[in-house]
């Protein structure tokens, strides 16, 4: 007979082969769909969770689109921009589509969590001590880099309707805007991950401040790729996003390096032993 609980055991983690966290190809799928569907159930519970607040959550949600609106018609008094629904089941979707982004925001700890443990999968005692740092620092990064690409949404909402040509009534599927707004407030949040992400790798020994500053050039480039691809057609949106993500990769390398020369100074990393008794 199968053991009590083995029709389960596909939803289980599986454990690494040995402390240094080595596994097959299989068991990393294995890891990767254990963290994924944990993290879907936390989203999941907390969506549920938003949807009982949906009429007070709606207006924040609406609340960069309305402020667009606003803004070009103070530009544009003369034109016309009208907030729609298309379809029977728009506004159906339209519910959901407002308690996914609060969910997902609010469920930030715990995806937080299992994302770093698929990427560190053996914990040792020092890994455990670099978990909760990550944790500790990655939550409010996260939602302080919501925040700012939440308070940015207006002017990138307004700069895309800017193009609509004058004189012809704009209409707009508020489906469409929660979508940009829901990468937007994504992006911000993950790229104000950065600077913890690689601090984290180099308490793991993993990535040095050298290596960081000779790469510094290059990451600069594909952060500048990456704003320019990830944000809508808007320069000011871009730069908003640019200029962070660059200061905290420069944060990251001050900080690996500072790390660096201190782990160099240790007594055991100087070949410094104490004297044996005579």
């Amino acid at each position: 007979m199968p053991k009590k609980g083995s029709r389960l055991a596909w939803l289980r983690a599986p454990k690494p082969r040995d402390t240094e966290g080595s596994m097959s190809i299989f068991d990393h799928l294995r890891e990767l769909r254990y963290r994924f569907l944990m993290s879907m159930i936390a989203i999941i519970i907390t969506t549920a969770i938003a949807l009982i607040f949906q009429a007070q959550l709606l207006a924040v949600v609406l609340w960069p689109i309305d402020q667009a609106v606003q803004i070009f018609n103070n530009a544009r008094p003369t034109d016309h921009v009208e907030m729609v629904t298309q379809g029977v089941t728009a506004g159906f979707a339209l519910y959901f589509k407002v308690g996914f982004l609060a969910g997902f925001i609010a469920a930030c700890p715990v995806w937080l969590y299992h994302l770093w443990r698929f990427i560190i999968p053996a914990l040792g005692r020092r890994e455990r001590t670099t978990a909760r740092l990550f944790l500790v620092a990655a939550i409010p990064l996260f939602l302080a880099g919501v925040a700012l690409g939440y308070s940015m949404c207006p002017y990138g909402f307004a700069v895309m309707l800017s193009f609509n040509p004058p004189t012809v009534t704009n209409l707009n599927d508020v489906g469409t805007f929660l979508n940009f707004e829901l990468r937007l407030l994504v992006v911000f949040g993950l790229t104000f991950l950065l600077p913890v992400l690689l601090v984290a790798l180099n308490k793991l020994g993993l990535v040095t401040g050298h290596a960081l500053g000779r790469f510094r050039s290059v990451a600069i480039v594909i952060c500048a790729v990456f704003s320019a691809i990830a944000t809508p057609a808007d320069p000011l949106t871009m730069i908003v996003l640019l200029i962070p993500m660059v200061a905290m990769y420069v944060i990251a390398e001050v900080i690996c390096r500072i790390n660096d020369s201190r782990r160099l100074k240790k007594p055991e990393n100087l070949g410094l032993s104490e004297p044996s008794p005579s």
